[in-house]
């Protein structure tokens, strides 16, 4: 299958925090690929300035779907929220 959507995740996560992110990155990364609808693959991406999780959907209406996943909503969510240092920036785009 090709990538024909992204969801860009982009966090501010202290650099005191970052082992924990990526331990909730790498404890839903096996699951995210095997059970959520439409997804290819997940990545995270590590700047000083922040931390992204990037993520390659079939489809932007899987991408938008899981957004609103029990996976993203019960355990990844949950799991991120108290590190993060402001509200993430979440964006869905299209590959031309």
């Amino acid at each position: 299958m090709k990538v024909n959507a992204y969801l860009e995740i982009t966090m501010k996560i202290e650099e005191a925090n970052r082992a924990d992110a990526a331990k909730v990155y790498n404890d839903y990364r096996g699951p995210f690929l095997e059970t959520i609808e439409g997804a290819l693959t997940k990545d995270l991406l590590i700047r000083d300035e922040d931390v992204q999780v990037l993520h390659g959907f079939d489809s932007v209406e899987h991408a938008q779907a899981y957004l609103s996943s029990a996976m993203f909503q019960n355990d990844v969510f949950v799991g991120l929220k108290p590190l993060w240092s402001t509200e993430p920036d979440v964006k869905i785009y299209s590959v031309a």
